[in-house]
């Protein structure tokens, strides 16, 4: 009875936002990439987010920002960075701000520190992993505040430790 036009069925169009965050789901970062047929050798700094497809030799220093090791990255290097994912190849320890994640097809040999890590299952992991809290992260009741030298005593010949403890909260009401 009733025919509808294709007007009323057509969908709007998708904008387009030249804004790196348009998309609240999944923030999209401008960064740069090395490619599988580039090969450095020396250190690396920068402020963006960093995607190696290539050989990488010397030092990498992203701090604020994401490094991506590609499945044809080949790293030898310490990497410094805000999250760190590798999916190639690195030998050498990496420094993550936030999370460092070896993908199943990822071999890391050396030290990872951080304070999430996360190794998919295939992936290959030769090293030891720390992932103490920040300084911020230990200061929780019930842990030790700090430990202080004692000055050297009359002989000169012992240094007493003391250590400090903040009290646990009261749990019980009155």
């Amino acid at each position: 009875m009733f025919k509808k036009s294709d007007a009323d069925y057509s969908q709007p169009e998708p904008t387009t936002s030249t804004s790196p965050r348009s998309n609240p789901v999944e923030p999209r970062r401008e960064g740069a990439t090395i490619g599988p047929s580039i090969t450095i050798k020396g250190d690396l700094s920068g402020e963006e987010d960093l995607i190696i497809q290539g050989r990488v030799e010397g030092k990498i220093d992203l701090k604020q920002n994401n490094i991506t090791i590609g499945k044809n990255g080949r790293v030898k290097a310490d990497v410094y960075g805000k999250v760190i994912s590798i999916e190639g190849e690195v030998e050498g320890n990496l420094y993550g701000q936030d999370q460092i994640v070896v993908r199943s097809s990822g071999n890391v040999r050396g030290n990872i520190t951080a304070p999430r890590v996360a190794l998919e299952d295939g992936s290959r992991f030769k090293g030891s992993i720390d992932m103490e809290p920040r300084v911020a992260d230990k200061q929780k009741p019930g842990a030790p505040a700090e430990v202080k030298a004692m000055p050297k005593s009359e002989t000169g010949s012992e240094i007493k430790t003391t250590t400090a403890y903040r009290p646990e909260p009261s749990t019980t009401r009155a």
